[in-house]
C-alpha cells in the first residue's frame, strides 16, 4: 500500500509539468509575438531585452508598445475596459471601470506555482493505538505547522479563476522516495521537536500534506478577487505599482498602493513572487484625502491631495512597507494647484493644472521630501517615471511624449520627443493629436457619461488624411492649432462612404473626469495655447470654442471617473448610419468599436515596465529632424514647428523658451562625524546643480548617511560656502567644506575619498561651482587677500569694498577662499599684481597666472620631527623610563601626542618620503654632540649643555618628505629664502620697480632689483650688509624697512628710496620689554610686532620725521602671525579662538576699528580657522568709497573777486 501511494503521489508530482507543455503561452498584453521575440532576444544573448510600454485611451481600451517592435498593439480581451494601468517590472497592473482591480503577468519560461500544506496530527492510546482522537488541550487534527489554526483538507480553495489545481493532495516524503514510516514524524507530546524515528515514548505524531497550485493567467488580464470575508476598499480611483527596488536590497516583488474615490489610501498585502496577486488589502491613514498617488522602485512614495498640495509617505523600508509618516508638500506653483504627480527611485515630477511640468530637486531615500522645484519646459496632462527615471508623458494635444537625454547625471533630461509608433493594421503613426482631434470622434453618436463631468469638442467637418510614418528627414508631430489650409484628399481605399461623410461623428470626451475634476476652475471654453514658435498672422486662424454640453450634476460625491457608455454610442453610431435622424437610437449592429478607425486619443500612460535609457536605439523614438533643435519642445511648440517644415514654410526668427535642466553628480566618500564618538561613516554624496532660463545656476551639495537604521541627510547651498580646504586626517585624502554657519561653530563638513584623484576631483567639481555660483572667473586679482594653510595649500579671496569699510564691515566668516594650486609655507603680495611666496625647503616662488594654462611643476620638501625623551634616575641614568605623570617617550614637541618613528606618517598621502629618520642637531636652544637637550623637567626650557639640575632631556629626529604638483608658479634660483616682503601701494600708483626685500635661510639680507609688473620675478639680488642674521622682514608703504635679528633684537633700515634701493645703515630700536620679537609687518604708517609669547604689539610715536617711533604698546595675545595692509589695515593668524580649544591652532582674524585716530583698532573678527599657517593683506588698496558731504544749507556765498575775474569758491 505504501510502495502504490508513494507511486501515485510521484505521479501527481509530475503532472505539473505536463500541464504546463500543454498550456497555451498568451501574450503579454497585446499578442503571442511579443513572447516569442522576448524568449528569441533572451537565447541570443541579447544585452537589452524586449520590455513593454503601457497606455490607455479615453475609451479605456488597453494597449502595448514593445521595444522590438513598431506598432500598437490592444489587449486581446477586447470586452475589457481599464481607467488607468500602473506598470512594474514583469507584470502590469490596472483599474477596470467596473472598480475591479485587474492584474497582467508577463509570459516567462518559469511558471508561477504555489505550495499549500497542512498538518496531519495524531496522539497515541492504548486502545486504537495512533488515531486521530485529541485530547482537548491538543492541537487540530489537521492544523498548520504551528496547531493553532485549523486546516482539513477540504477548506482550502483556489483564490480565483487565475488559478487551477496540479494534481491532488499528498504525503510529503522528504526526499521523495517511499518512507517506512509513512511520513510520519514523533514526539513526546505538542508541542516538540519532531523525529522521523518512534521511540518507547513517542506519544504523538504528525505528517504533512502538500497541494500545489498554479497561475494560468500569464499574459492575459486576470480580474483581482475581493477580499472575502474582510471588507474591501471603496472602488479605487488610482493604483501604483513600485518598491520592486528597494535600497537595502533588489529583486524583491512590488507594492501595489491604491486610492479610493472617498480619499481613502490602501496598500496590497501578501504580494510574493509565488503569490502574484497579494492576499488582502490595508487602509493606510492620510491627514487629508488624497486623489492620487505615486510609488517609485524604491522607497519612495508621493501622493497628490483634493486641496492641490502634495504629501510624502516617510519611514517606508523592507520592515515597515507602509512607511510611518506623512510629510505635507506645497504645490510647486504658487497660485496653481498640482494636477498630477510621479516618482522614481530619486526623481519627483509634478504636473499642475495649468499643464506646467516641474521637477523636484534634491530627492533621495535619505531626503524624500526634496528640496524645490524646479520648471521644465512642456504642456503635459500626465508624466509618469518608469525604469531608468526615464520619463514619459500625455501631452495637453492627447499625444505621448518622451523625455530624452534623461541620465543619472541629468535626471531633468533635455527636452521632449513624441513617441511615434505606427497603428492598426496599417503602416500609420500615432502622432499627437491636433486640438481639432482631440474634440471629435469616430463615426457614430453622442457618448452618454454618468456620474461624471465631461468635457466634448467640436466635430470636425472635414476628413483629415492619415499622417504617415515618422522619417529623419521631418517630424511627424501634428500641429495643435487649427488651419485654414484644406488637407489633400483621401485615398481611394480609406475614402468613406457618402452616408458616412453626412452623418456627424461622435464626441470623443477630451479628458477623464478624474482630470476634469482637477481642472474644473480652468475656463472650458479657452482655446489652446498658442505656440510658442511665432507663426505669420494670415497663416493662422482663430478655432471656435468647443462646445460644451451640459450634464446632470451626480447628486452627492462626485465619482472621480468617466463611465463611457460604449454600447449606447455605438448603437447611436449604427442608427446615424442607417437614417438620417440624429436623435434616435438603433440597435448594435456590429462589432466595431468606437474610435477604432481612428488613432486613439490617450489619457493615460506607464513606462514602469518599459526597460530604455537615454542610450537606447528604439525605432518609435526618433529625436530626429527638428526636434532635436531645442533643449526644451514642448507639444505646442513642436507640433507647430513640425507643421512648419510639412508645408515648407520659414521657420520663425523667434528663439523658442529655454527650459531649466537639472545636473546631479553621485559619489560615495567618508564623512568624519560631527558628534560623539567621532568616527569615518561611509556616506554617499550627490551634487544637484539646476539652470534656470536666464543662465542663472545654483547647487545643492547632498551628504546620505544613516544613524541606527534611519535615513537621515545634510545638505550644504553652494552659494554659502565660504572655503573648500583639503586638511590632514588620518592620513586620509580629506577636505573640509566651511560655511558661515560651520565657521562660526568651528566645525567644517569633514569629507575623505579612497584616492587623491578623487578628493582632487571633487574639489574641482565643487570650487567649479562655487566660482560659477559668485560670478568669479579668471586668476586672482590684483587686491585679492592671500593665504596658506598648515598643509601648505594656497587660498586667495577676493575682496570688496566692505570689507574695510568704517560702517557695515563684511564679517570674517562670510569671506569666500578659493583654492590656488600650489604648495608653499607663505605668500606676500602687493597691489600692482606682483605675488611671491616661499616653500618649506625655502624655495621661492613667483605667480605667473598667465601660464595657468600650462601649470610648472612645482615641488616642496618639508621635514617631519619626532621628539625622544629621556628621564635620569640613579640606577641606569638616563633612560626610556619615565614617571606616571611623564610625556610619552617618544612624542611630538609639544609632549601631548604620542609619536614614534614607526607610526609617524607623511603629512598627508600626496607626500612621499626622501630620506630616512636622522638625528637633527639644528635645534633652537643648541644640542650636545648627540643632539640632546637638557632641562629640570617636563616642560621647560631646553638647553644644549647637561648641569647637576638636569633630570630629564630629548632630542629631535628628522625625516624629509617630497610633494611633487603643478601650479602657476615660477621659480626663482638660486637662493633659498626664510622671510620676504613687497612694498605695499595704492592700486593706483606707477612704480617703474617694486622693492622686494626678503631673508635667505641663513639669515642674510636681501633686496630684490629689476621687480615689476612686467617682469614679477626681478633680474638679481643685491645683499645688504647685516652683523648679525635676521630672522623677519618688511617694508611699508614709505619705503621703511623694519627687521627682527635671530636674537630678538629689531632694527631700523634708513634712507631707503628708489635712487637707494638697499639703504644706507641699520638703527637698533628697542624691544619690547623683556620680551623678544620673532615677526613684525610695516603698513603705510604703522608698525605692528608679535613676539615669542604670542603677543601683538603696535609701535607708537611714528612719524615722517621720526620714522623709528619712540614706543612699544601691547595690543593683544593669542597671535601667531600678522600682516599689515597698505590701508594700515591689520589681519593676523591667532592661535586658537576663545571658547573653542579642540579646534586646531591656525584661524584668519581681522582687526576692527582701525583708523588714523586709533591705529591700534578696537575688537577682533573671527573667520575661517583651524590649521591656517600665513595671511597676507598687502595687495588689499579696495578703500571703502567716502560719503559725499552733504549739500550746505542756506544761500550759496557770494563770489569773490581774483585778478577782476569773478570765480565761485
Amino acid at each position: 500500500m505504501r510502495l502504490l501511494h508513494a507511486a501515485a503521489a510521484c505521479g501527481r508530482m509530475q503532472q505539473p509539468q505536463a500541464a504546463h507543455r500543454d498550456l497555451p503561452v498568451q501574450a503579454g498584453g497585446p499578442d503571442g509575438t511579443h513572447v516569442m521575440k522576448s524568449a528569441t532576444c533572451n537565447a541570443s544573448g541579447a544585452t537589452m531585452p524586449i520590455t513593454l510600454l503601457w497606455a490607455v485611451d479615453v475609451y479605456g481600451r488597453v494597449y502595448s508598445l514593445s521595444t522590438a517592435g513598431q506598432r500598437w498593439e490592444r489587449a486581446d480581451d477586447l470586452l475589457l475596459e481599464l481607467k488607468r494601468v500602473t506598470a512594474g517590472k514583469g507584470r502590469c497592473w490596472g483599474i477596470g471601470c467596473d472598480h475591479h482591480v485587474y492584474l497582467n503577468m508577463m509570459p516567462s519560461e518559469t511558471s508561477i506555482r504555489y505550495r499549500e500544506e497542512t498538518y496531519e496530527n495524531q496522539r497515541w492510546n492504548p486502545v486504537d493505538n495512533f488515531t486521530d482522537t485529541l485530547l482537548p488541550t491538543d492541537r487540530w487534527p489537521w492544523s498548520d505547522v504551528t496547531g493553532m489554526t485549523p486546516q482539513p483538507l477540504h477548506s482550502f480553495e483556489l483564490p480565483s479563476r487565475s488559478w487551477e489545481w496540479e494534481g491532488d493532495w499528498y504525503v510529503d516524503q522528504s526526499c521523495g522516495e517511499p518512507n517506512p514510516t509513512g511520513g510520519w514524524e514523533y514526539a513526546v507530546d505538542f508541542p516538540a521537536n519532531f523525529s522521523p524515528d518512534k521511540k518507547w515514548n513517542s506519544c504523538v505524531r504528525r505528517r504533512r500534506w502538500i497541494r500545489y497550485r498554479r497561475y494560468t493567467a500569464q499574459g492575459s488580464w486576470a480580474k483581482i478577487p475581493l477580499d472575502y470575508p474582510r471588507k474591501p476598499p471603496l472602488p479605487l480611483c488610482d493604483i501604483s505599482c513600485g518598491g520592486w527596488e528597494m535600497s537595502d536590497q533588489s529583486g524583491r516583488y512590488p507594492y501595489l498602493w491604491g486610492v479610493s474615490q472617498q480619499g481613502e489610501v490602501w496598500f496590497r498585502e501578501g504580494i510574493h513572487p509565488r503569490v502574484p496577486e497579494g492576499s488582502g488589502w490595508e487602509e493606510v491613514e492620510v491627514p487629508k484625502e488624497v486623489a492620487q498617488l505615486s510609488a517609485g522602485p524604491g522607497d519612495l512614495l508621493w501622493a497628490l491631495l483634493w486641496d492641490g498640495n502634495l504629501l510624502v509617505r516617510t519611514g517606508l523600508s523592507l520592515d515597515s512597507p507602509t512607511g510611518t509618516s506623512w510629510v505635507e508638500v506645497e504645490s510647486p506653483g504658487k497660485e496653481v494647484e498640482a494636477l498630477h504627480v510621479a516618482v522614481g527611485v530619486s526623481v519627483v515630477w509634478v504636473v499642475t493644472k495649468d499643464y506646467k511640468v516641474w521637477f523636484r530637486r534634491g530627492v533621495n531615500s535619505h531626503n524624500p521630501r526634496g528640496s524645490g522645484w524646479i520648471s521644465i519646459g512642456g504642456e503635459m496632462m500626465v508624466v509618469d517615471v518608469g525604469l531608468n527615471e526615464q520619463v514619459w508623458a500625455v501631452g495637453e494635444d492627447r499625444g505621448l511624449y518622451f523625455r530624452m537625454g534623461v541620465t543619472q547625471s541629468e535626471p531633468s533630461g533635455s527636452g521632449w520627443i513624441p513617441v511615434s509608433a505606427q497603428w492598426g493594421n496599417s503602416k500609420e503613426v500615432v502622432p499627437p493629436r491636433k486640438e481639432c482631434q482631440l474634440a471629435q470622434a469616430s463615426k457614430g453618436s453622442l457618448l452618454s457619461c454618468t456620474d461624471s463631468d465631461s468635457e466634448f469638442g467640436p466635430p470636425d467637418p472635414q476628413n483629415t488624411e492619415d499622417v504617415p510614418a515618422l522619417q529623419a528627414a521631418a517630424s511627424s508631430v501634428v500641429p495643435l492649432g487649427g488651419n485654414d489650409t484644406p488637407p489633400p484628399p483621401l485615398k481611394t481605399e480609406d475614402r468613406p462612404s457618402a452616408l458616412q461623410q453626412d452623418a456627424p461623428k461622435p464626441f470623443i470626451p477630451a479628458s477623464d473626469s478624474f482630470i476634469n475634476s482637477l481642472v474644473s476652475d480652468r475656463d472650458k471654453t479657452s482655446t489652446a495655447q498658442p505656440p510658442i514658435t511665432k507663426v505669420p498672422q494670415e497663416e493662422v486662424t482663430e478655432p471656435s470654442p468647443a462646445p460644451i454640453l451640459p450634464t446632470p450634476e451626480a447628486a452627492g460625491h462626485d465619482v472621480p471617473w468617466m463611465n463611457v457608455d460604449l454600447e449606447g454610442a455605438e448603437a447611436a453610431r449604427c442608427a446615424q448610419a442607417a437614417g438620417p435622424s440624429t436623435g434616435a437610437l438603433g440597435t448594435l449592429g456590429t462589432s466595431q468599436g468606437v474610435g477604432e478607425e481612428d488613432a486613439p486619443v490617450w489619457t493615460w500612460i506607464s513606462g514602469g515596465g518599459c526597460d530604455v535609457d537615454a542610450s537606447s536605439q528604439i525605432s518609435w523614438l526618433s529625436p530626429s529632424g527638428p526636434l532635436t533643435s531645442s533643449l526644451s519642445l514642448t507639444p505646442v511648440q513642436s507640433a507647430a514647428w513640425s507643421e512648419q517644415q510639412q508645408q515648407h514654410r520659414e521657420i520663425s526668427k523667434k528663439p523658442l523658451e529655454k527650459s531649466h535642466s537639472v545636473w546631479v553628480r553621485k559619489g560615495a566618500l567618508r564623512w568624519w562625524r560631527d558628534w560623539k564618538p567621532q568616527r569615518w561613516v561611509d556616506v554617499a554624496v550627490a551634487l544637484e546643480q539646476s539652470s534656470e532660463s536666464d543662465g542663472r545656476k545654483d547647487s545643492i551639495f547632498f551628504v546620505y548617511y544613516t544613524q541606527y537604521d534611519e535615513k537621515k541627510y545634510l545638505h550644504v547651498f553652494i552659494h554659502e560656502v565660504t572655503a573648500l580646504v583639503p586638511v590632514v586626517m588620518d592620513c586620509h585624502y580629506a577636505f573640509a567644506v566651511y560655511t558661515t554657519q560651520r565657521t562660526k561653530q568651528r566645525w567644517p563638513l569633514v569629507l575623505a575619498a579612497q584616492t587623491e584623484k578623487d578628493m582632487n576631483d571633487w574639489l574641482c567639481l565643487l570650487t567649479d561651482c562655487c566660482l560659477e555660483c559668485r560670478g568669479i572667473t579668471g586668476p586672482s586679482s590684483r587686491q585679492a587677500l592671500w593665504a596658506t594653510t598648515s598643509k601648505g595649500d594656497v587660498m586667495v579671496h577676493e575682496p570688496s569694498f566692505s570689507l574695510e569699510a568704517a560702517a557695515h564691515t563684511l564679517a570674517c566668516d562670510l569671506m569666500f577662499w578659493r583654492q590656488v594650486p600650489g604648495h608653499l609655507r607663505c605668500v606676500e603680495s602687493n597691489s600692482l599684481g606682483l605675488v611671491w611666496g616661499i616653500g618649506w625647503d625655502g624655495a621661492a616662488w613667483v605667480y605667473s597666472p598667465g601660464a595657468a594654462a600650462q601649470l610648472q611643476q612645482q615641488t616642496d620638501v618639508r621635514s617631519v620631527h619626532v621628539y625622544e625623551n629621556q628621564r635620569w634616575n640613579p640606577m641606569t641614568g638616563y633612560a626610556d623610563k619615565g614617571l606616571p605623570t611623564d610625556r610619552p617617550m617618544w612624542s611630538d614637541e609639544s609632549g601631548l601626542k604620542e609619536c614614534s618613528k614607526g607610526n609617524t606618517h607623511p603629512p598627508s598621502p600626496q607626500w612621499s618620503w626622501v630620506s630616512e629618520w636622522a638625528v637633527d642637531a639644528n635645534v633652537p636652544g643648541g644640542t650636545d654632540k648627540e643632539g640632546w637637550q637638557y632641562a629640570a623637567d617636563f616642560p621647560t626650557t631646553f638647553h644644549g649643555h647637561k648641569t647637576m639640575k638636569d633630570f630629564v632631556r630629548r632630542r629631535r629626529w628628522t625625516r624629509k618628505c617630497k610633494i611633487t604638483l603643478r601650479g602657476p608658479w615660477q621659480q626663482v634660483p638660486p637662493i633659498r629664502l626664510s622671510d620676504i616682503s613687497l612694498m605695499p601701494c595704492l592700486a593706483q600708483s606707477r612704480m617703474e620697480q617694486v622693492p622686494v626685500w626678503a631673508l635667505s635661510d641663513k639669515g642674510d639680507v636681501l633686496c630684490r632689483l629689476g621687480a615689476s609688473p612686467q617682469n614679477p620675478a626681478g633680474s638679481s639680488w643685491l645683499h645688504v650688509g647685516t652683523d648679525q642674521p635676521f630672522k623677519s622682514i618688511s617694508i611699508g608703504g614709505a619705503n621703511q624697512v623694519w627687521a627682527i635679528a635671530k636674537d630678538g633684537a629689531v632694527f631700523y633700515r634708513g634712507s631707503v628710496s628708489p635712487q637707494s634701493p638697499a639703504g644706507e645703515c641699520w638703527y637698533h630700536i628697542p624691544s619690547p620689554p623683556r620680551q623678544s620679537l620673532r615677526q613684525l609687518s610695516v603698513g603705510r604708517t604703522s608698525v605692528f610686532a608679535v613676539d615669542e609669547n604670542s603677543n601683538l604689539w603696535i609701535r607708537q610715536g611714528l612719524t615722517p620725521s621720526y620714522p623709528q617711533g619712540s614706543a612699544w604698546e601691547l595690543i593683544s595675545n593669542n597671535v601667531t602671525k600678522v600682516s599689515v595692509g597698505p590701508l594700515d589695515q591689520v589681519w593676523i593668524i591667532a592661535e586658537g579662538v576663545p571658547g573653542f580649544s579642540a579646534e586646531s591652532p591656525g584661524a584668519v582674524c581681522h582687526r576692527l576699528g582701525v583708523g588714523p585716530m586709533q591705529p591700534q583698532g578696537q575688537s577682533w573678527d573671527y573667520g575661517i580657522g583651524g590649521g591656517w599657517e600665513h595671511v597676507s593683506v598687502r595687495g588689499n588698496s579696495a578703500e571703502a568709497p567716502r560719503a559725499p558731504l552733504p549739500p550746505p544749507v542756506g544761500p550759496p556765498p557770494p563770489p569773490t573777486q581774483v585778478n577782476g575775474t569773478a570765480v565761485g569758491v
